[in-house]
């Protein structure tokens, strides 16, 4: 499965870029002193179903299955915290 690193800076709507690699990602964040988060995410599956299918998370509350639920769930299983380039 092909995999991306996506990186979300503090209080932004939108990502602000996204990586082939862990390694490029932090380098990338380490240049710029950035905050936020960097999560990995597969790629051609929404992340939803991705951790819906693979056990990650159970829907258990009607909203669960809403399209406002689903379209805004980020659920990366693994991700690292950054405060200006640093990990957390």
């Amino acid at each position: 499965m092909t995999e991306v690193w996506v990186f979300t800076g503090a209080h932004a709507t939108f990502p602000g870029g996204v990586f082939s690699t862990h390694e490029l990602a932090e380098a990338w964040i380490r240049k710029h002193s950035l905050s936020g988060v960097l999560t990995l995410y597969p790629v051609d599956v929404g992340a939803y179903d991705f951790a819906v299918t693979n056990g990650h998370f159970k829907p258990s509350k009607p909203h669960h299955y809403t399209s406002e639920f689903i379209g805004r769930f980020s659920g990366g299983e693994i991700h690292f915290h950054y405060l200006a380039g640093l990990r957390e």
